[in-house]
């Protein structure tokens, strides 16, 4: 589930940038290259996407040389057919562990994420209609999820180059190389958190509990703080391609501190995981107490894979820190979408709809100013232990 989002500036160049390191760092020789020697011109850094993607096609063709081996083979096959994502770096051992393992350091190296993340390569089918033909014994394919809608890269046993339509999913069974996207997301939510507090940007809930602000029929005995709830929220079917899996979506909510600063609070929707289905998460979205007016923005975006969260968290506060509050609410949602790198629009991460002027008494259904989503919202009081 990956909505479609319309890139704003520059999508066509940024793109085939992009496409030109990706095939640059792509070559199908050893993983221990040998260092490419010293030139006066230095060459431009990787993305955080494109450098995700190749250690996911690194890990893609090591999976399916080792294919050969008929118990790994079989231990494979077993794993995909019962399990929905299958943890292949544990799956693994020997020397193909070993490669498994280095793909994922450099895959959490890329993403700012800390070494201690864990393993973040996962496998899983294609599309369940390869289930048959992978029952049967047919030995796979094996393909990197992609981050673009062109045509798909896939690699047999024996080195093998299949290109694939990334809108048709093939009669063959192809095993996906993807990330854990709900492990990298959490973790990466705590780097922006993090990171936004390191630069000067408030982030997450105070620890203190403050009874609501303006409201007259609170006492002094009923403690505590409102908040707005998601009591339902659908996103826009748009039919992406079979080799993307589920999307990771969050959402930054931004408003005033009470000390007149800009905050960002980033809210994790792990449930959000199919297009067209109404959700009924019961999630708190907003904590008032954390906001001087009673009004918010929200812009909620999702996360393909190749997102650097201290790159993310250092945009976004060079631009937020330069907003100032000037005694009446400012919408944040184009100042949070102006932070994001021009080269980041071309799909990591992308931006899936947003919110202006959420308000404490807010009670029902609001929907993005994008149309790609809705959100019933509720206001809902926390009351004190």
């Amino acid at each position: 589930m990956r909505p479609r989002h319309l890139r704003r500036r520059g999508a066509l160049a940024v793109a085939a940038t992009t496409l030109a390191v990706l095939c640059a760092g792509q070559s199908l020789g050893a993983p221990q290259a040998a260092a490419a020697p010293a030139t006066a011109t230095a060459a431009p850094a990787a993305s955080p996407a494109s450098e995700v993607h190749a250690a996911e096609d690194l890990a893609a063709r090591a999976i399916a040389g080792a294919l050969s081996d008929p118990v790994w083979n079989t231990r494979v096959r077993r794993a995909a057919l019962a399990s929905d994502e299958v943890a292949v770096t544990a799956l693994a051992d020997g020397t193909l562990r070993s490669t498994l393992a280095a793909a994922d350091r450099r895959i959490a190296a890329a993403k700012g994420l800390d070494a201690g993340v864990g393993p973040l390569l996962r496998l899983r089918l294609g599309d369940p209609s390869m289930r048959g033909a992978l029952t049967a014994g047919t030995r796979p394919w094996v393909a990197a999820a992609t981050s673009d809608d062109g045509p798909v890269t896939a690699y047999d046993n024996e080195g093998q180059i299949h290109t694939l339509d990334a809108r048709e999913a093939p009669a063959h069974p192809v095993y996906v190389v993807d990330l854990d996207g709900s492990r990298a997301l959490a973790a990466g939510l705590d780097v922006l958190n993090e990171e936004l507090a390191r630069r000067g940007v408030r982030s997450t809930a105070p620890t203190a509990r403050r009874t609501p602000l303006r409201d007259a029929s609170a006492t002094a005995a009923a403690a505590g703080f409102w908040t707005t709830r998601v009591a339902a929220v659908s996103l826009s079917d748009d039919q992406e391609p079979w080799i993307k899996g589920d999307a990771e979506i969050y959402t930054l909510v931004t408003g005033f501190g009470h000390d007149g600063k800009v905050r960002v609070d980033p809210v994790d929707m792990p449930y959000l995981d199919s297009d067209g289905v109404v959700y009924r998460p019961q999630q708190i979205l907003v904590n008032w107490s954390s906001y001087k007016y009673d009004l918010a923005d929200a812009v909620m975006m999702e996360d393909d894979g190749g997102t650097n969260y201290r790159d993310l968290a250092k945009a976004i506060a060079a631009v937020l820190l330069t907003v100032t509050d000037q005694g009446a609410y400012i919408p944040l949602v184009n100042a949070v979408l102006d932070a994001v790198p021009d080269d980041w629009w071309t799909d990591d991460p992308d931006y899936v709809d947003s919110w202006y002027t959420l308000a404490r008494t807010d009670n029902g259904t609001r929907h993005g100013a994008r149309g790609n989503g809705w959100m019933t919202l509720e206001p809902y009081f926390v009351q004190e232990l």
